[in-house]
């Protein structure tokens, strides 16, 4: 049994042991330091008073009872601060090593960029370290298409590396787009439910 929904601040603790490896061991992030659980509490909570932060929850055995556990998050981050940015988010999304390959990746970025559309966004992006073949294959199999690389952006572990950017057109344009609806705005609302629903399809735990 598997699900996505909303996040909440008590996710914190299993979203920064999600997270760790990424940064600890790979430069999948450029930070340097993993975030505490309290940390990742405060991320969450602040990134759900504007945009989704969605996680993947499955069902497993554990000392005999049924425990709750997450295989991945996804979240959507501001663009840029200015105000003519506001219509573009950046995305990522965040497998558990033991759920990778069963649609986890594909599931939260369905969810996440229905989400998006329908709050009013128009642009999502995904920075992707390079070399990073399987992200790039699961950003692609979602329709993002590469728009350029920022080489040696980045220096961790003695060395400069290249972030490439893919992007993802969530709307058409518009001439006079009104401004994206906080997330709190959409979050009870039956197309919210409907967007989420439809990436737990994808999922296969």
């Amino acid at each position: 049994m598997a699900m996505i929904r909303i996040a909440t601040p008590d996710d914190g603790a299993q979203v920064a042991s999600i997270y760790a490896p990424s940064v600890a061991v790979a430069v999948t992030s450029f930070e340097l330091e993993p975030p505490t659980p309290a940390e990742m509490a405060r991320r969450i909570g602040a990134t759900l008073s504007a945009r989704p932060w969605l996680v993947c929850e499955r069902q497993a055995e554990r000392e005999g009872a049924q425990a709750r556990r997450l295989a991945g998050y996804a979240y959507a981050g501001l663009h840029r601060e200015r105000q003519g940015y506001q219509w573009s988010v950046d995305v990522s999304v965040y497998v558990s090593e033991d759920a990778r390959r069963a649609g986890v990746g594909l599931g939260l970025y369905t969810s996440l960029l229905a989400l998006l559309a329908f709050q009013g966004f128009y642009n999502a992006y995904g920075g992707i370290t390079l070399p990073n073949p399987a992200s790039v294959r699961l950003h692609e199999a979602m329709g993002f298409v590469p728009v350029g690389i920022y080489r040696s952006v980045g220096y961790k572990f003695g060395r400069w590396h290249d972030v490439g950017w893919w992007h993802y057109q969530l709307r058409t344009p518009a001439a006079a787009p009104e401004p994206p609806r906080p997330f709190p705005a959409i979050a009870a609302t039956a197309e919210c439910a409907a967007a989420i629903a439809s990436g737990s399809q994808r999922l296969r735990l």
